[in-house]
């Protein structure tokens, strides 16, 4: 069953579910690059046990921008259509999955609306940057790739998967199918995405994860120290939270070691609270 939806404050999102809709829901968010679909794999593996509820975010796979949007606030609008969403899929409290950028988002939506998560899983995300400095040098950088998505997209794709994080992904056998997704993807959406969402956009939330009372557990590649350290941050800062190391994994590791990203989601969805 697909639903597709454009909120009344214009930010474009489509819903895909697999599952029976009275078992227990998920709101799975993607990564930058990614779609609702990413997910896939991972829906149709629980689907016996859940509903998945698999979300195209702003700018990737069919969730694209009616018109130019403004960019001041974006990324709260965005949070916001999102819980609107979740309210019209849902009645009870529902469980919460984001990776990477949709980590980000997925993080900033239990902040805003605790009410509607009974549990959440972030994967390779960070709560966003500290300073106005940060911010401002962050949002010209993103503006830089964003340039560079629209003039070459497909030395971008390459380029992007060069990163250091994306080691351990370039040498798996699922990488190649992966690649030839990303290509898929619209270049001028996406490079709005970035101006829109991007991490220099993000409203801080170091300072809200010590209000948090939802039920959270970070995972994060061991590889990936980076995300390790700001993992290990957060459960420091975060109440009713952990942090799960992904041995040999990096940035990805939802891909890498998709049995295991399985096994650890099931425990923590069934514990009892």
């Amino acid at each position: 069953m697909a639903i597709a939806t454009s909120t009344g404050s214009m930010i474009p999102l489509h819903l895909t579910s697999i599952g029976n809709p009275s078992l227990p829901k998920i709101i799975f968010l993607h990564g930058f690059l990614g779609s609702g679909s990413d997910w896939l794999p991972i829906a149709r593996e629980l689907q016996d046990e859940y509903c998945s509820l698999m979300i195209d975010l702003p700018g990737h796979g069919i969730a694209s921008f009616p018109e130019q949007p403004q960019a001041d606030g974006y990324f709260e609008r965005t949070v916001d259509a999102l819980a609107e969403l979740v309210r019209q899929s849902t009645p009870a409290p529902c469980l919460l999955v984001g990776y990477s950028m949709g980590g980000r988002v997925a993080l900033s939506l239990l902040l805003r609306h605790p009410k509607l998560f009974e549990k959440a899983i972030i994967v390779s995300a960070s709560p966003g940057l500290r300073t106005e400095e940060e911010h401002l040098s962050r949002q010209k950088s993103d503006e830089g790739i964003a340039r560079k998505i629209e003039k070459n997209f497909e030395g971008f794709i390459h380029a992007w998967y060069e990163q250091p994080l994306f080691a351990t992904l370039k040498n798996h056998p699922i990488f190649k199918e992966v690649e030839s997704e990303r290509k898929i993807n619209n270049p001028e959406n996406l490079a709005l995405a970035l101006r829109l969402l991007g991490t220099g956009q993000q409203p801080s939330l170091w300072d809200e994860l010590q209000k948090n009372r939802v039920t959270i557990q970070f995972f994060a590649g061991g590889k990936d120290l980076k995300f390790v350290e700001i993992g290990r941050q957060m459960v420091n800062l975060c109440t009713e939270s952990t942090l799960e190391i992904f041995p040999g994994c990096g940035h990805t590791l939802h891909l890498e070691n998709r049995e295991l990203f399985l096994d650890r989601l099931r425990k923590f969805f069934n514990k009892h609270q």
